[in-house]
């Protein structure tokens, strides 16, 4: 029997961790895939405080060292699904079923996709992860679409490795921070194509062009060596959603305590409904979230 189980080691998750091992409490992790969420893509963080000009592996790294230096257990399993009928909670995943008297989902977001088929040219041509592939394209052609954040720093990562970038938005202006639009404005070899967005993808074995189509329905073939998709991306609570009440876009509905709409149930991270989805959000809910799930499982003694 475990005191708290948190489904998911990104920044929410980990700092969850570190608060409820440091309250004596009796803490498993459980991740799908392998520490740090997406912040581990993220080539450098320049708004986190205290810690500037960290890469967002070593950050992850270093969180994910904090929390092994505790003494908190890891598992790399799926969750499932989670068991609310007993006195106790479960937690079944692909291997093993646990009990506990609390649960953190910190289960974050995944990438967002275009819906044509790009999945299968992933490793071919198509990437969501410009710090990951970036290198493979030195002196070549590629484009990046989207218009957040992230869609300008890896136009920005891009640009000082390939030949020339597209930057490709739906809309007449970015969603970025200002200081991210100043920036890309300043780079000579990237071009942004405003009202537009990918009608289709050209490939054979692997991408070879892509066409593009801006408000005027108006079709524009070129050719890229690399495409790297930076749209946005969806919660992952999909196994969630007969358990705890999600909104309309399937974020997890909780209060500003980071509690859900289940008793003993709490969630942390970009994939709850908020405002706000930044590193430092993440870790703040992981701290409340933990801080009310040591509350719960106390006053259950």
């Amino acid at each position: 029997m475990y005191d708290i189980i948190i489904i998911g080691a990104g920044p929410a998750g980990l700092t969850s961790a570190i608060y409820a091992k440091r309250a004596s409490k009796k803490v498993l992790v459980l991740e799908a895939r392998s520490y740090g969420g997406q912040i581990i893509n993220t080539p450098k963080i320049e708004n986190y405080p205290v810690a500037p000009n960290i890469s967002g592996f070593d950050f992850a790294t270093n969180l994910y060292n904090q929390v092994v230096d505790l003494g908190v257990e890891i598992n790399l399993e799926r969750v499932t699904s989670i068991n609310n009928s007993k006195e106790y909670k479960e937690v079944i995943t692909d291997t093993n079923v646990y009990k506990t008297k609390a649960i953190i989902i910190a289960t974050g977001t995944q990438n967002r996709k275009m819906g044509l088929d790009e999945d299968k040219l992933v490793g071919k041509g198509v990437s969501y992860c410009a710090t990951c592939d970036g290198a493979f394209y030195k002196d070549k052609i590629v484009a990046v679409v989207g218009g957040g954040n992230t869609a300008l720093e890896d136009a920005i990562y891009l640009s000082n490795i390939a030949n020339k970038v597209y930057l490709i938005h739906r809309r007449d202006e970015f969603r970025a921070f200002e200081s991210l639009v100043d920036e890309i404005k300043t780079k000579e070899n990237v071009e942004i194509i405003y009202n537009s967005q990918i009608n289709k993808i050209n490939a054979d074995d692997k991408l070879e062009s892509i066409d593009v189509i801006d408000k005027e329905e108006k079709i524009t073939n070129i050719k890229v060596d690399g495409l790297f998709i930076a749209i946005g991306r969806n919660p992952e609570n999909e196994i969630f959603k007969d358990i705890v009440e999600l909104d309309e876009n399937g974020y997890i509905v909780s209060y500003d305590s980071c509690h859900t709409s289940v008793d003993g149930i709490f969630v942390a991270g970009d994939n709850r409904k908020k405002n706000v989805r930044q590193l430092v959000t993440a870790t703040s809910d992981g701290a409340i979230a933990a801080t009310e799930a040591i509350k719960y499982v106390n006053n259950k003694k």
